[in-house]
């Protein structure tokens, strides 16, 4: 029998959401691809069982390696509250650096994400996703609008109604525009309650109980990992060591590789943001594009 979406679920979620978050698994090919210029209709699936885990909200670094010219992503130990090398290397430098360790610091991106799963009304860039679970990957301008709807001026007429997947619930329509040269989602919004789109009873279990573990989808590596990919990727050593140079004094100079990075198409398919995996063009763009 199902679990109904009940009252104290909701509250958990929203203090959830307020708070932060708890990661791998590759579901990375799971997430919508979001195109400028279409429409998508989606129904956020809530976590019945942990109901403050419906979100995953996380912290990534990304920049082009200065060893390899390999796009590198990793997930910051900043998104449980615990120490990150690479986010420590990048206020050190960016704060008491040289001009030219300042601006090679400024080429590390810091990007704040939210995951959820939900279930695909219309996908017009991909209509095999209708009907199915996938992942909504989004920045802060679709969290601003879902937490309107939970708890700010939206909340009285939808509320708890965004997470229900039946026809008295609500859709959430993603718009992506281009501003400038960026996309942009702020004309996004949640719709009226409608049967289109609608699960019964029976089809809310089936879909609910597909639904992935959010902290499952990215790679989570220690801090000792990361300082390694520090060292490899953005200090050019080779050796990997441990001891990451943090002063003007001990910086390695070393100029890049001069070898030229295998084309996008010859990387490795669609892997999660690995800090040892190339991203494709499409990651790359998603990455520098502001992903909101």
């Amino acid at each position: 029998m199902r679990t109904t979406f009940t009252t104290s679920m909701f509250d958990r979620l929203k203090t959830a959401m307020n708070t932060g978050s708890q990661g791998g698994n590759n579901k990375y090919k799971d997430i919508l691809k979001l195109s400028v210029g279409n429409i998508y209709t989606v129904r956020l699936i809530p976590n019945l069982e942990s109901p403050e885990n419906t979100f995953f909200h996380y912290y990534t670094h990304a920049w082009e390696s200065f060893s390899t010219g390999q796009y590198i992503s990793a997930l910051s130990p900043q998104t449980w509250g615990e120490k990150d090398p690479i986010a420590e290397a990048r206020y050190t430098l960016s704060k008491h650096g040289t001009d030219e360790e300042k601006e090679k610091a400024g080429k590390i991106i810091r990007r704040e994400n939210w995951l959820a799963n939900v279930y695909v009304v219309s996908d017009p860039t991909n209509p095999a996703n209708d009907g199915q679970v996938r992942l909504l990957r989004f920045g802060k301008q679709l969290h601003k609008i879902i937490m309107e709807a939970i708890e700010g001026d939206d909340a009285d007429e939808f509320g708890a109604k965004i997470f229900d997947l039946t026809a008295t619930g609500c859709a959430f329509k993603v718009k992506c525009e281009k501003q400038g040269d960026y996309p942009t989602y702020v004309s996004s919004r949640f719709a009226a309650p409608t049967k289109k789109g609608s699960l019964s009873e029976d089809q809310v279990d089936e879909v609910v109980s597909s639904a992935t573990d959010l902290e499952s989808v990215y790679n989570k590596k220690t801090y000792d990992e990361l300082k390694e990919v520090l060292n490899e990727h953005f200090y050019c050593n080779s050796g990997g060591s441990s001891d990451t140079p943090t002063t003007t004094s001990n910086w390695s100079q070393s100029k890049p590789q001069q070898s030229t990075p295998a084309p996008a198409q010859a990387t490795k398919s669609e892997s999660d943001l690995d800090s040892t995996n190339p991203l494709d063009d499409d990651k790359v763009k998603e990455l520098l594009e502001g992903l909101e």
